[in-house]
């Protein structure tokens, strides 16, 4: 049954700040106009989030007025944003300040680098000679702007500790270092332009994606973000698309090192890698989550796109036989470096492969066996722009369905977790029928989907989980059993593989030695007469 929960949390100015999307099934015509509605909702519900923090940004920017000087500037000069502003402050004594200034928290005023209680001074600017028996706390011009701007609980407390409701004004300079980064771009860029300080964090990288009119100002952008961000010594941004071959993209270096080797803790895994050459996105932190979190120790798992290791390695540590996948050989050289690193080497077999390839070699030639076993057969293919084709590898993957008489009916069926990205209104729709697609199986009411995330403006990722059908793994035609006879017997000619063939499939052999030759004429028998059937 589909079901989703949207949660709301509002802070003290009205803002929305996450929607948290539970798990959603395949769904009949009727839930999934439920599912519109719902998503109507969120979305209007994060437009007026968008527009909230909008407007909490523009009404902040009241206490800095930048000077026209800075704006269009490209290079970066922190002198120019220097200011004096006048903000309003309350005089407090010394014996209850911490209590006061505890119970004014909401109001007071905070600026990175700027002290909110400071000494009171004289009129012509000297420190007052009352023996510093009384502090100023700053306060929040967005707040505060008079006496009457006080909440309740703040005019309590102030009537139960003696400190007078009486507002005073407090000149204080304002330096770069004292302004955010939002603050500093909006001063720079062109009035009525787009600002942005959002990015990706890879390490010690910042990993942002510059709109075309940003473009001029993407050096002063990348410095301010190395600035205002501690840990930060690199700011990159994306100058083209994803890869789909090796899912690595171009990109610009705007500021501080050129160093791309990035070291990432990730739901208490380390991994390293090289940023520029490999796919990671820190945004899947809790997809990995999700899908470990399925696992048993014994389980195994094959990663069909692996990358570096974000499914892999977890679900080694958790006592899985992991087989694991990726074309670009760089993401291979990570994904065996982050094995060594985690200890997990061993239970971690790689493989640089074309996804299919892997699918119709490795894991075809495992897969009989590992189904004849009680633990469970997970598959994680996780190429979203992709994926959802790849599926066609698993169709007749290990040819004909034995005999009924012969087969064993409780095979251990492989889970599969494929993801996809989609922009159509009904998402979840859309990547059942294209996994129903590639496999030639209807999936209705035999699988589930889950929105991962929010990728764009009308482009959802989305991840269809399901157990691969018999139907799919084996061919059931007579002509499908003819050519693979005669290309395994004709083509190849080899004993070994016929060998091979016939321990593949021949599901309930005992472990005797004798039993082979009687399995050879089951095989024989059952292929040949497929064939001319």
């Amino acid at each position: 049954m589909t079901s989703s929960l949207s949660l709301s949390l509002t802070n003290r100015s009205g803002r929305l700040l996450f929607l948290f999307p539970k798990h959603h099934s395949c769904v009949s015509v009727s839930q999934n106009l439920n599912q519109f509605a719902r998503i109507s909702l969120q979305f209007s519900s994060v437009v007026h989030s968008q527009k909230a923090m909008t407007d909490h940004l523009q009404t902040d920017l009241g206490l800095y007025k930048p000077p026209q000087t800075v704006r269009g500037m490209t290079e970066l000069d922190r002198t120019a944003f220097s200011q004096t502003v006048s903000v309003p402050a309350i005089r407090i004594p010394t014996k209850v300040l911490n209590k006061v200034v505890k119970s004014l928290k909401k109001v007071a005023l905070q600026r990175p680098g700027l002290k909110r209680v400071v000494e009171e001074h004289n009129e012509d600017g000297n420190k007052d000679s009352s023996q510093g028996e009384h502090r100023l706390l700053l306060l929040d011009p967005n707040n505060i702007t008079s006496t009457d701007s006080f909440g309740s609980e703040e005019a309590e407390a102030l009537k139960a500790y003696g400190v007078p409701q009486e507002i005073q004004k407090y000149q204080v300079k304002l330096t770069y270092e004292n302004l955010k980064s939002e603050e500093i771009l909006r001063a720079v860029l062109p009035e009525g332009q787009d600002v942005t300080s959002g990015f990706s964090r890879v390490g010690h990288i910042a990993h942002m994606n510059l709109r075309d009119h940003q473009l001029p100002y993407r050096k002063l952008i990348g410095q301010v973000i190395i600035d205002k961000n501690p840990g930060v010594t690199c700011v990159v941004n994306k100058s083209n698309t994803i890869d789909s071959t090796y899912r690595n993209f171009q990109m610009e270096v705007l500021a501080g090192e050129s160093n791309m080797v990035a070291k990432v803790r990730e739901n208490g895994v380390l991994y390293e890698f090289d940023f520029s050459l490999v796919y990671w996105n820190p945004r899947l932190s809790t997809e990995h989550e999700r899908i470990v979190s399925l696992l048993q120790r014994g389980d195994t798992v094959v990663d069909v796109f692996a990358g570096v290791g974000p499914f892999a390695i977890p679900a080694a540590r958790r006592g899985c036989e992991v087989l694991a996948n990726d074309l670009n050989p760089e993401s291979f050289r990570w994904l065996q470096h982050n094995a060594k690193l985690n200890k997990v080497d061993r239970k971690i077999t790689s493989f640089n492969m074309d996804g299919r390839d892997f699918i119709r070699g490795p894991v075809r030639e495992r897969l009989p066996s590992l189904m004849k076993g009680s633990q469970k057969i997970h598959v994680v293919m996780n190429l979203p722009a992709l994926a959802l084709e790849f599926l066609d590898a698993f169709r007749g993957l290990l040819g004909p369905e034995p005999d009924q008489s012969l087969s064993c009916l409780d095979d251990n069926l492989p889970q599969v977790h494929c993801y996809g990205f989609s922009k159509e209104d009904d998402a979840q729709r859309d990547v059942v029928e294209r996994a129903e697609a590639s496999l030639k199986i209807s999936l209705r009411g035999q699988c589930s989907v889950h929105l991962v995330r929010n990728v764009a403006p009308n482009k959802e990722m989305m991840c269809v989980s399901f157990t691969l059908p018999r139907g799919v793994l084996y061919s059931t035609h007579t002509q499908d059993r003819g050519k693979r006879l005669s290309h395994s017997l004709v083509s190849f000619g080899s004993s070994r593989l016929l060998k091979h063939e016939i321990k593949t499939y021949t599901p309930c052999r005992s472990n005797d030695g004798r039993s082979f030759q009687r399995n050879v004429f089951l095989f024989l028998h059952r292929y040949f007469r497929g064939a001319v059937s």
